[in-house]
């Protein structure tokens, strides 16, 4: 077979001349470059090594990993004040195929990740002065002329297939395209790298890499004194990373022509020393980057090895950089008066316990250093609250004490409008100078959901299927109140407490479905009202975000025909900055990739209540695992199954919804609307309001 010419011979040879005695040298390697094109080739050659490695590798591990755990941690400590930029383009596993646009994606992914940890390893431990520029460039592979692209620029010239690999290069203009002898290291991306040791096709193309950077620096005139021997390949796919290390003396490479993959394999099997890092993550399934997790540790590790064998060693090494944790260490015990903050001979501090980690240590909080917390507001049943708005002062009767979750709210009457019920809701004093997560749930389910619901009346939403706000202000509380103006509070711990009161009053889905009360009438018609509540409140820009059984209640007292009321608007979503609640059980799928809502995710949130109604909740514990349930239960229609034996127009909506989950397309809620009313008018001969 006749080997290919290499396209990089002008991006070895250019300038590259050293001492004329060494000239036939450096020729007869760039000829052997010129010919060592084939990875395929190459690997072929490895298959009896990797073999025969693979059943050494069933008793103990052949490949040492490149880096001590020790080493790691130090690095660890050094990057604790160093800051990773925030990536934007990112892979994601969640719904990974061999789709072009999942692809394509990750090699933009793979490109920002290694520029943003080049760029902070860069300012951290080499830049002398701020705004320096970071003397790198990063490039993706092009696998046909063996050069160097921006990965935009080769998405766009339509060479995603072939792609085989991502640079960090050393920055030079006149070179757009990349030297080799200016790589410091390579990253391959590849499907399923997270096993217990690489593949030989994926280690195989490791080496072949590895090995042209190595002979291409030795044929340079770039100076890579430090460690012109040994180069880095990293092994990524969309959540998994590794690092192989490549040694050796290239001068021990027989450089026949004539033989090159031959040779070369020889090489790696004798005279080279090859490390293994284990796989680990480095994405999670959003995408996002675990940048002090070990698996994108030992990467960025690689890269700052990398780094060093060009420019030599950091103005600011890693011994000085970890010295400061510490200091920081102590400075956060003696914060929380943890007593003994002593060092041992090591620098580190002594630990109480063997099993302990140094930062984790158990608290004994003196009794004097507590700090009370404020008297909390206790309404019994049969309590008076009055509540003050800027026209009226309006007393509430006290009925029933209940929770929302973790959230108290109450069932209460107006004392002048004897045998209504109103919904009450007490929010958190003002006087907390740092509000616990609790109160911030307490200031959406009050004063966040005020705001919706005045929002609402003022674009003149009206639906039954809609909270209807019966008043809002501040609480009267006991004794006299000496507030300075209108808008200022006394020195009473409840003054300033927010209230908020809504209609109509029903029990929740979740109440219903543990009685055993939630059947397969029931659930069309909440599904029916629920929309038609999201209907009314599209139409006016808002969204819920929060849809769970706990939000939605049946209404029953003083109705013909009982129905369901959408409620707990505190987290509805109005503007683009803000966000939805997260319910790893509930939410949508866009909103826990994104943080935000899609058209459908209100409807894909409603789906879900649905299903948990007639089946157990599983046991989710991370947003990934939720993503992941999600993928499975749409992707074997485990869902529509479900719904299907509820309703078969259950089945239609939800197979409706999983069309549009993630797109930018609007629901149709009339078709829907009038399809869930004639089910209900047919099957039950029951006419019902529609709105929206």
């Amino acid at each position: 077979m006749e080997a290919k010419s290499s396209p990089d011979l002008e991006s070895i040879g250019s300038g590259t001349t050293t001492k004329r005695s060494s000239g036939s040298r450096s020729r007869i390697r760039r000829d052997f470059l010129t010919r060592f094109t084939d990875s395929e080739r190459f690997t072929e050659n490895l298959q009896d090594w990797f073999g025969s490695v693979s059943e050494n590798d069933k008793i103990k591990p052949v490949f040492e990993p490149p880096f001590e755990l020790v080493e790691l941690q130090k690095f660890d400590y050094a990057l604790e004040g160093v800051s990773f930029q925030q990536l934007t383009r990112m892979p994601n596993a969640v719904y990974a195929s061999t789709s072009t646009s999942v692809e394509a994606n990750a090699y933009l992914a793979v490109e920002d990740f290694l520029h943003a940890a080049v760029k902070s390893l860069w300012e951290a431990f080499w830049s002398s002065r701020e705004e320096e520029p970071v003397p790198f460039s990063v490039g993706c592979l092009f696998s046909e002329n063996l050069k160097f692209y921006q990965a935009e620029k080769a998405l766009a010239l339509g060479r995603l297939d072939g792609l085989s690999a991502t640079g960090v290069l050393l920055k030079n203009p006149r070179h757009p395209h990349g030297k080799w002898d200016h790589v410091l290291e390579l990253a391959l991306l590849r499907p399923e790298v997270g096993s217990r040791q690489p593949s030989l096709p994926v280690l195989g193309e490791a080496l072949f890499y590895a090995l042209r950077v190595l002979i291409s620096r030795s044929v340079s005139r770039l100076d890579f004194s430090q460690s012109a021997n040994c180069v880095f390949v990293l092994l990524v796919d969309l959540q998994y990373g590794g690092v192989v290390k490549v040694e050796g003396d290239v001068s021990k490479l027989d450089y026949d022509v004539n033989n090159v993959y031959e040779c070369a394999a020889d090489w790696i099997k004798n005279h080279s020393k090859i490390s293994v890092s284990p796989i680990d993550r480095i994405w999670n399934k959003l995408g996002n980057a675990n940048w002090r997790d070990i698996g994108a540790l030992q990467v960025v590790f690689a890269t700052y090895h990398s780094i060093v064998q060009y420019f030599g060693p950091p103005r600011h090494s890693i011994e000085d950089l970890a010295a400061d944790h510490s200091s920081r260490v102590h400075s956060r015990r003696q914060e929380r008066q943890l007593g003994d903050t002593g060092l041992n001979e090591n620098g580190m501090f002594r630990l109480q316990q063997r099993t302990m980690s140094p930062e984790i240590v158990e608290v004994h909080e003196e009794e004097s250093s507590k700090i009370e917390p404020e008297p909390l507001m206790k309404l019994e049943v049969g309590s008076v609250l009055w509540l003050e708005d800027s026209n009226y002062q309006k007393g509430y009767q006290i009925n029933q004490v209940l929770t929302n979750g973790t959230l108290p709210y109450h069932i209460a009457s107006p004392v002048d409008e004897v045998g209504k019920s109103v919904f009450l809701y007490v929010g958190s004093p003002p006087s907390q100078l740092e509000p616990a997560l609790e109160d911030m749930n307490l200031w959406y389910q009050v004063q966040r959901q005020t705001k919706m619901l005045s929002i609402m009346r003022q674009r003149g939403l009206s639906s039954k299927y809609l909270p209807q706000l019966h008043g809002s202000g501040r609480i009267i509380h006991p004794g006299q109140c000496q507030k300075p103006s209108s808008g200022g509070r006394c020195d009473h711990p409840w003054c300033g407490t927010p209230i908020l009161v809504t209609t109509p009053v029903g029990e929740t889905v979740s109440d219903m479905v543990n009685e055993g009360r939630f059947g397969p009438e029931e659930a069309i018609r909440c599904c029916h009202d629920c929309l038609s509540a999201l209907s009314s409140s599209s139409s006016a820009g808002i969204r819920h975000g929060d849809i769970r059984p706990e939000n939605v209640v049946y209404v029953t007292s003083g109705v013909r025909q009982p129905y369901f009321v959408l409620i707990g608007w505190g987290h509805a979503v109005l503007e683009d900055r803000d966000r939805p609640a997260m319910n790893l059980h509930f939410s949508s799928t866009y909103a826990l990739q994104e943080g935000k809502l899609c058209a459908a995710s209100d409807a894909e949130s409603l789906i879900y209540m649905l299903y948990f109604c007639f089946g157990d909740l599983p046991n989710l514990d991370s947003v990934e695992g939720a993503l992941q349930w999600r993928e499975t239960s749409w992707s074997k229609r485990l869902i529509q199954q479900k719904l299907g034996d509820v309703s078969t127009i259950l089945k239609a909506f939800s197979d409706y919804v999983d069309s549009l989950c993630g797109t930018p397309y609007p629901l149709d809620y009339g078709i829907w609307l009038r399809r869930l009313k004639r089910n209900l008018s047919e099957d039950h001969g029951k006419e019902i309001e529609t709105s929206g």
